[in-house]
């Protein structure tokens, strides 16, 4: 939201590339560490997130998109995050199994915004889900009367 700034880190970035070997889980260990500024309690932080997949040729997809709210209480937490992808029509699934690509979003944070209401107007399809372990420091919130 428009009262929050963000003081330091990066607000947006590629993380890492896994090579499951043995079974289907992509272990993701990249610690994200942000810290914001606020005037106001609207527009609470979200984390975005988008799944690619690169096959044995070097081509890389989208697999999944999805967002989760960041913990309004301060301590450690375990959060799913449910992602989705474009179902596109049975030529398009064809070929993205032939020739890779895919059905992608033009504007992926579209979906975590005011207009995410439109989300239902999109062919979907589940893409599995990511597991987050999150830790959350508040700091002067009991001064302006926030209880966490």
């Amino acid at each position: 939201g428009g009262a929050w700034k963000l003081l330091s880190g990066l607000g947006s970035g590629q993380t890492q590339v896994d090579d499951p070997q043995a079974d289907d889980v992509a272990y993701w260990c990249h610690p994200l560490d942000v810290h914001f500024a606020t005037k106001g309690l609207q527009g609470w932080p979200k984390l975005h997130l988008q799944v690619w997949h690169q096959d044995g040729l070097g081509r890389s997809q989208v697999l999944g998109y999805g967002f989760c709210h960041l913990p309004a209480t301060p301590g450690c937490h375990a959060l799913a995050c449910v992602t989705w992808r474009p179902r596109g029509t049975w030529r398009e699934r064809l070929s993205q199994r032939l020739v890779g690509g895919g059905p992608q979003l033009r504007a992926p944070e579209a979906t975590t915004v005011a207009g995410a209401t439109d989300r239902f107007r999109l062919r979907t399809e589940a893409a599995g889900t990511v597991h987050l372990q999150l830790g959350v420091l508040l700091r002067h919130f009991g001064r302006y009367g926030v209880e966490c």
